[in-house]
């Protein structure tokens, strides 16, 4: 997505919900950690082979507070991938820029993309301030996201 993993995530696949550690920690503090599970413990061949390769869906929530919710497709798996040589993860496609973090959800969202696009709205100086600069909302870089994503370079963005 382009966020710096700054706030709390969860995928949700069927019933369960898998996290980082802390996050469980405290999901825990509530009462509620029964069906979480460690996020490295987890690898995504196993997801996918439990949510029955192609086709198959799972949710990815992140910052909790904003309340981002994605629903994510297996659109295609390798034949056959050896437990021992997974291949990474790779989007194959998508549209539009990822919201700069912070914004507010998709309602932050959308007074955001207000602001920016209206040089006589009283908050556009502010707005360009707090983003240090230009915005397109339209742009998506296929090959820059799969790039930056390279196991490694995680959170450099």
């Amino acid at each position: 997505m382009g966020w710096q993993d700054s706030h709390a995530h969860e995928f949700r696949v069927g019933e369960r919900c898998i996290g980082p550690d802390w996050w469980i920690q405290e999901i825990e503090l509530d009462g509620g950690a029964q069906n979480y599970q460690d996020e490295r413990r987890v690898s995504v061949a196993t997801v996918v082979r439990e949510l029955g390769g192609v086709g198959g869906e799972f949710g990815y929530h992140y910052d909790m507070g904003d309340s981002w919710v994605h629903r994510c497709v297996i659109e295609m798996t390798p034949a056959a991938w050896p437990e021992f040589e997974l291949p990474t993860p790779a989007c194959t496609g998508g549209e539009n820029a990822c919201p700069t973090e912070d914004v507010g959800g998709s309602h932050g969202y959308a007074h955001f993309l207000e602001c920016i696009g209206d040089r006589l709205h009283p908050e556009y100086a502010d707005t360009l301030r707090w983003i240090r600069g230009v915005f397109d909302p339209k742009g998506f870089d296929l090959n820059r996201l799969n790039r930056d994503w390279k196991p490694g370079r995680r959170g450099v963005r």
